[in-house]
């Protein structure tokens, strides 16, 4: 039979030490649900008593099937674990499990905490020994163990007995600052088992400072650990933590895992693990990592012309997974490295069904070619690659003629006698026999301004006449610059992603020396693809 593996996620606690990363309590809880819908075995909500976040949480904390797990650390010496403060706020959270923290690394004991060994012993055994009689599952995370085990493996072992003894369930292996390689994990979890932890109560906590948080893992859980922490698209302090979105496919789908191991996870969670991990950075307000393993939009990307004739013909030609098992999708990008076979498939995908001896075809592609040249990027901007392959095939609708666009910026006073700066666009555009002039301003409601790109925007989007209604839900969600040359001669990128109502999520470039110039190409193909798609009538 499998070994069963229990999966510990902390992205509400660990994750939330992320530079730049801090949770609402709605947030927290909206996120609980998504890893207990997932099949996590242990939520970390988060270190009650730390700050009113984490506090009001468990106040309110989602019923879940997974164990919610309160953090803290081990009582403070010169006081028993009954009239320890900390220690009662994590208890005091109700949960059915803690986790304790505490140190294992004999120099941290000794200068971070000033006290002796002895009494760090004894601070590990009566702190999990008080929440055992409290009637909690009581977990141990052995801070800085690796580094610990290193410069003292006696001592190192002596707390992971402490803890032991007393009655963890589960003690965890922690590689607190990240440097520790995946052979050595590998190697020390095994001497610990020998030393007589038993594996099936041992789990492992890694950090990616040397970007194998993952492979550490992995090297832990071979050796016999059954426990394995991590996070959510790999958050945590300094480098992150452990990926589950990348740990947790590997140990169901790859081998020899997933013939030695099972987890809580079903196959059909599996297939949400995108659209989770998007629902995180989109709480974040991120942009997806694209390269990310398995979720990342870049995962099953094909790019080269050879790779896409053959996935065209047999997809495992060059994927390791079928995509769709966890939940992501196929892509063939278009760039200057495209063969008919990325262009073919590229044009169904936008329901154009061209045949392979269509005389458009390699005009196409030369154009493409052309256009990268000058520094335009039809890898990502797949919608800006349909609006052209259209117009060379004669099947781009015409709706409305762009006349003429202008932009001023202008620094003048407020009423408060401050310098303000106020951007105005006028944006003038003839459909059918009729020209429609739209001006608008940049301005937010707090006052704010928003700067000319934004004011572009808004002009081009206010009074479309019977397009209007087509556009009404369209919303800018990222834009992106680059200069693709220097100097002088600077060439500036510009790539729009969109979103409407309905959830559909698109991108789009502009090139030119004039950065305005180029924002407005991208801003009017988003445009236009969006009356595309959604079957407006031409002018």
């Amino acid at each position: 039979m499998a070994d069963r593996l229990y999966l510990y996620d902390t992205t509400l606690r660990d994750g939330q030490q992320t530079q730049g990363v801090q949770f609402s309590t709605a947030e927290k809880a909206r996120i609980a649900e998504a890893l207990d819908a997932l099949g996590l075995d242990y939520i970390e909500g988060g270190w009650p008593g730390a700050n009113p976040t984490d506090s009001a949480f468990f106040d309110t904390a989602p019923a879940t099937r997974a164990t919610m797990t309160a953090f803290g650390m081990t009582k403070r010496a010169g006081r028993s674990a009954e009239n320890d403060d900390v220690l009662a706020a994590v208890l005091n959270a109700g949960t059915p499990a803690v986790c304790l923290v505490g140190k294992t690394h004999d120099f941290h004991v000794t200068e971070a905490l000033g006290i002796t060994l002895d009494e760090n012993l004894e601070s590990i055994r009566a702190s999990v020994a008080h929440c055992v009689a409290r009637g909690r599952e009581a977990l141990f995370d052995a801070e800085h163990f690796f580094d610990g085990y290193t410069a003292n493996p006696a001592y190192a072992l002596q707390c992971l007995r402490a803890a032991h003894d007393a009655g963890a369930r589960w003690v965890v292996l922690c590689d607190t600052n990240g440097g520790t390689l995946p052979d050595e994990i590998g190697r020390i979890t095994a001497e610990v088992i020998a030393a007589g932890i038993p594996g099936d109560r041992l789990g492992i906590h890694t950090h990616d400072d040397t970007g194998t948080a993952v492979a550490g893992s992995l090297a832990a859980v071979m050796a016999g650990a059954r426990q394995i922490q991590g996070t959510l698209n790999g958050l945590g302090e300094r480098c992150g933590n452990a990926n589950l979105t990348t740990l947790i496919p590997t140990l169901m789908l790859k081998a020899p895992y997933a013939a030695r191991f099972e987890t809580g996870i079903s196959p059909e969670a599996l297939h949400d693990l995108t659209r989770v991990s998007r629902m995180l950075d989109d709480i974040l307000n991120r942009v997806p990592m694209r390269q990310a393993p398995y979720v990342g939009a870049s995962a099953f990307a094909h790019k080269a012309g050879l790779h896409a004739s053959a996935i065209l013909k047999n997809p495992a030609t060059y994927e390791h997974i079928d995509p769709a098992l966890v939940g992501n999708a196929r892509i063939i990008p278009m760039s200057n490295q495209a063969g008919q076979s990325n262009l073919r498939r590229r044009l169904a995908e936008a329901g154009l069904d061209v045949p392979r001896d269509h005389p458009a075809l390699p005009a196409i592609l030369e154009e493409i070619k052309a256009r990268e040249d000058q520094g335009y990027s039809y890898d990502t901007a797949q919608a800006s690659f349909e609006l052209l392959a259209r117009r060379a095939l004669g099947e781009m609708p015409r709706f409305f003629e762009v006349k003429r666009y202008k932009v001023t910026v202008e620094r003048r006073k407020n009423k408060y006698d401050r310098m303000v700066s106020l951007s105005e666009a006028v944006v003038v555009v003839k459909i059918g026999d009729e020209k429609m002039l739209s001006v608008s301003e940049s301005m937010d409601e707090q006052g704010t301004d928003r700067g000319p790109v934004n004011a572009l925007s808004k002009a081009l989007a206010k009074d479309l006449g019977p397009y209007q209604r087509y556009i009404d839900d369209i919303r800018l969600v990222d834009f992106k610059v680059r200069i693709t040359q220097g100097g002088t001669e600077a060439v500036t990128r510009v790539i729009i992603d969109s979103e409407d109502g309905a959830g559909r999520r698109w991108s789009t470039v502009g090139v030119s020396a004039n950065i305005v110039d180029a924002s407005f190409e991208a801003l009017l193909d988003a445009v236009m693809w969006k009356l595309v798609r959604d079957g407006a009538p031409p002018a």
